[in-house]
């Protein structure tokens, strides 16, 4: 492990060496996590339609399976619906606090 020796540093002044190197691109983001994981939601509740549509259809019988998909997709979504809520309560209470 490289550690860096500690210096100091003023405000409003950049660091040197390895700190002042903008970060890479490359990095999984909260943004890019969030899209991911919608996609995934989204995903599940294609698939969940897809099983469905073809338990209606007569295309295959089995409705466990069917029934397995549409719960995953359910409870896939009311978790992201709850961690929407909680992610704007917390910003409300961010909102909330006084300087």
């Amino acid at each position: 492990m490289n550690t860096l020796p500690l210096q100091p540093v003023q405000y409003g002044e950049m660091a040197t060496g390895q700190l002042a190197k903008k970060p890479e691109t490359g990095g999984t983001g909260f943004g890019e996590v969030l899209k991911q994981s919608i996609d995934t939601v989204n995903g599940l509740k294609q698939e969940a339609g897809e099983l469905t549509t073809g338990l209606i259809t007569g295309q295959h019988g089995n409705i466990h399976e069917t029934m397995i998909a549409v719960e995953k997709a359910g409870i896939s979504f009311r978790l992201m619906t709850k961690m929407q809520q909680k992610a704007i309560q917390a910003y409300q209470d961010v909102m909330r606090i006084q300087l």
